[in-house]
């Protein structure tokens, strides 16, 4: 069947937007050179805006198009609960109570570790955290590692390979730290339920692989900067705490409550509601609430849904055509260039398919979830935060993408050889 001129006109602007992520860098650049459009620049070079300025563009095409009810008629028959879910989660999950808990737990962790305090630190960022995505979600586990790696080790002046080859291992092992249950990971609770995937097939086919791919990417990083990271005291703060258990318990509470309803906005909104007055009440044990970073992260993945619903008439095509494992190899290229729940959710509405196939799918969605911004619904939150300790203020596409493959490719030979 022939595309529509909306469909044609969708996948244009995507693929632009698409070019777009790799262009941040350089429209950051061209604030910096041109003060006198440094405004204009500086929204083209911030990367949560890319995909929601061109479903901007899209929206304006439709209304000129066919009326303004045919754009409003598109938006309503779209589910906005993903990019929601990530803005209360992060904000949540970003809090001082839960930030403080976590960093006494990875400081405990890596008490235990033969190795310099701030070395084990890195390691437990980079492979604990990860894997505790399978249950916090993926979203949380990143907004948590990002911060703690932020806090001790990007602001304190690492050298610019160490930014990159932490921040690609962080990514890959975020996306495929999160397939150890069937909820946490976008691109496996996609297709979970109608495949009937429950904890047990989880850890058996991809959770056991996964992990033994995190701890490898993350030791791998670990020993080839270790001489750097030697050069650091002790890190992550001590276990002394400021803010009182019972705030502690209360906010973990406010996390499990808004994880159990991810699926439900109107109870984990109602939920965040309560959280943001108790968090107004007790205001002298918190810091600043990342509601801009959640709100520009919620924007770039609302965005990428409102585009990405498009692509439906050539990606499900392309996928129904490989073999099993072309499609694991396929997957894991085109995550790069779309949102992988976006492709296992698409991969899905083929008939007929094999128990290969379907592994071979989200196996391969996962696998190359690290390579891009967009690869991930997660990712965003992590350029959120680490990106003010990049050259500009902006982070390299290029970059991160090179830096990615080589954790890409462990995860590659784990959920093939393994």
């Amino acid at each position: 069947m022939s595309p529509t001129a909306i469909e044609v006109v969708g996948a244009a602007l995507f693929g632009i937007a698409v070019a777009h992520t790799f262009l941040t860098k350089y429209f950051e650049h061209l604030a910096h050179i041109q003060p006198a459009h440094a405004g204009v620049w500086h929204l083209l070079g911030e990367v949560e805006v890319v995909f929601g300025f061109w479903a901007f563009v899209l929206l304006a095409f439709m209304f000129f198009n066919a009326g303004p009810g045919s754009a409003t008629h598109y938006l309503e028959g779209l589910n906005f609960t993903e990019p929601a879910f990530v803005f209360v989660i992060m904000v949540v999950a970003a809090s001082r109570p839960i930030l403080e808990l976590c960093k006494i737990g990875a400081r405990s962790v890596a008490s235990f570790m033969p190795m310099k305090d701030a070395i084990a630190f890195y390691f437990v960022c980079l492979s604990i955290i990860p894997l505790l995505g399978s249950f916090i979600t993926e979203p949380a586990a990143m907004t948590l590692a990002a911060i703690m790696l932020r806090d001790n080790y990007y602001t304190q002046g690492i050298s610019r390979r160490l930014k990159y080859a932490t921040l690609g291992v962080l990514f890959v092992n975020i996306s495929i730290g999160g397939t150890l249950t069937p909820f946490a990971a976008p691109p496996v609770l996609m297709v979970a339920g109608k495949w009937n995937w429950d904890i047990w097939f989880m850890l058996a086919n991809f959770g056991w692989k996964a992990a033994v791919a995190v701890v490898v990417n993350a030791a791998a990083v670990t020993m080839l900067f270790k001489t750097e990271l030697d050069k650091f005291e002790r890190l992550g703060g001590d276990n002394e705490r400021s803010v009182p258990f019972t705030l502690m318990a209360g906010h973990v509470l406010f996390l499990f409550g808004v994880v159990v309803f991810a699926h439900h906005p109107v109870m984990f909104m109602g939920i965040f509601l309560f959280f943001l007055g108790v968090a107004e009440a007790y205001k002298h044990y918190q810091d600043r609430l990342i509601l801009r970073e959640g709100l520009l992260v919620a924007f770039f993945l609302a965005g990428l849904i409102t585009l990405g619903a498009l692509q439906k008439w050539w990606l499900a095509d392309v996928l129904g055509g490989m073999s099993d494992t072309t499609l694991f190899f396929g997957a894991t290229v085109l995550t790069a260039i779309t949102d992988n729940a976006a492709l296992t959710y698409l991969g899905s509405l083929v008939d007929g398919v094999s128990e290969g196939y379907k592994y071979s799918l989200v196996a391969g969605a996962v696998t190359g979830g690290g390579l891009t911004v967009i690869a991930n619904a997660p990712n965003p939150a992590g350029f959120a935060m680490l990106r003010s300790s990049f050259d500009d203020g902006a982070i390299n596409p290029l970059g991160l993408l090179l830096n990615a493959l080589p954790p890409t490719l462990v995860a590659v030979l784990a959920f093939q050889l393994l």
